[in-house]
Formats: structure tokens, C-alpha cells, sequence
């Protein structure tokens, strides 16, 4: 009995200590251990290359650029250029600061 409590507890325990990333962290974070902030704008990084390693780093516009990848624009400009515009909400690129009316579409 008393073995049957100590393992009982020891899976709790082990269950609550994998998922205390994910209570940290909600997710959906790409290849790159990256994503988008849709609260305060911007994309930033908790891994740095596939390691899960928890760095929380953030990422230089200019990196993020140079990847192509529709992670950042720094204005509609740019997302035009790239032929990602109209972004809307939840899509890659998309933050708070390119949608002017708050409707979820930025640069329309």
C-alpha cells in the first residue's frame, strides 16, 4: 500500500514538473522555438536551435528580416513589398501596431 502512495505521488510529481513550460508559456511556437507577441507586438524566441533550451531571447528585426520567413514587418511598407499584406490577426507577422482600426486585419 504504502509503495503503491509513494509511486502515486511520484508520477504526480513528475507530471507537474513536465508541465511547468508549458504553464509558463501557452505555445505555439514555430521551428525555431519562436512567435509572435500579440500582446505588446514583436516576435521573440524561448529556444535557440532545437536544443529546449528556455532562453527567452528576444530577436533583432534584422535577423528576423533576413530569414524571409514573415516572422516581422517594421511597418505595412514592408509587409507589401513581401506580398504578405493584408496580415490578419493570428497569421505570422500580424501584431497590434500594423492594424491602425483594430479590426484584425493590419495594413488593408
Amino acid at each position: 500500500m504504502l509503495h503503491r502512495a509513494l509511486r502515486h505521488t511520484s508520477t504526480l510529481l513528475a507530471m507537474a514538473a513536465s508541465s511547468a513550460g508549458a504553464l509558463a508559456h501557452p505555445g505555439g511556437l514555430n521551428a525555431e522555438g519562436c512567435h509572435n507577441d500579440r500582446r505588446n507586438g514583436g516576435y521573440h524566441c524561448h529556444r535557440s536551435g532545437g536544443s529546449g533550451a528556455s532562453s527567452s531571447r528576444l530577436a533583432s528585426p534584422r535577423s528576423l528580416r533576413s530569414r524571409n520567413d514573415g516572422g516581422y514587418y517594421p511597418n505595412c511598407a514592408a509587409a507589401r513589398a513581401a506580398g504578405a499584406a493584408p496580415l490578419r490577426r493570428g497569421d505570422p507577422g500580424y501584431r497590434a501596431g500594423l492594424d491602425r482600426d483594430d479590426d484584425g486585419i493590419a495594413c488593408e
